[in-house]
């Protein structure tokens, strides 16, 4: 099942990318949108799981620090690469490493429970409908042509299934699968603020993309709620 849902990455981020190529019109509410729904699975899903894992072994306050380092890490990975100065390919390279990272979250998530994994996964397959744009957006606007925006399209939509199955041969203690949670929430955390939200700012209606993002955060809350009864 985790490798079935996690194709549903590779669909998704094809989506994105022959959404970049052919269509634009309404991209800033759909980022609003999956802002808020990357955002509610880091404080709604994976932080509360985290916590729950590692009770016995950690105090909250060394969860909140692995979150705050996840957030961090992944911060200066996306700014290690220059975007937009000629190096249209390393950029895309950075994109399929977060890909990959996604679907190992996918895996680590289903490792809890097929509750938790679902709901990342849904969040994750939104995400990556944009990565889909971002990669092939990059190549394009660093000279690229269509054919290599699409090698580029292609690995970064086979990443998520890679980063998934990787987790299949991984036998992961309760304690350190909690500490893998928090980082991953800290991931999130950083994708929904720092590039979903301020992208989708970028629209001429920016309180329709802020209440798109409100209401990415409630369907999420209501999505961890409703698999807990």
């Amino acid at each position: 099942m985790l490798l079935a849902i996690s194709f549903c990455t590779f669909l998704a981020t094809l989506a994105g990318g022959l959404l970049a190529i052919r269509h634009s019109g309404r991209r800033h509410l759909i980022l609003g949108l999956s802002a808020g729904a990357v955002i509610g699975v880091a404080f709604f899903d994976l932080l509360p799981e985290s916590l729950a894992l590692t009770a016995q072994a950690f105090n909250p306050a060394h969860i909140t620090e692995i979150t705050a380092g996840g957030f961090l890490c992944y911060m200066m990975l996306d700014r290690a690469i220059p975007k937009h100065q000629g190096r249209g390919a390393v950029a895309a390279a950075s994109l399929v490493v977060h890909s990959f990272l996604d679907g190992f979250s996918i895996g680590l998530a289903f490792k809890v429970s097929v509750a938790v994994g679902a709901i990342v996964a849904a969040a994750v397959i939104v995400h990556d409908m944009f990565d889909g744009i971002n990669t092939v957006s990059v190549v394009l606007a660093n000279k690229g042509d269509d054919r290599a925006a699409w090698r580029w399209l292609l690995l970064d939509a086979v990443a998520p299934i890679v980063g998934a199955a990787t987790t299949l041969a991984l036998q992961i203690e309760q304690a350190t699968l909690g500490l893998c949670l928090a980082l991953f929430g800290g991931f999130f955390l950083y994708i929904g603020a720092s590039e979903l939200m301020p992208a989708s700012a970028q629209s001429a209606k920016p309180l329709a993309t802020a209440a798109m993002t409100v209401l990415g955060a409630a369907l999420l809350y209501l999505a961890v709620n409703l698999a807990q009864l």
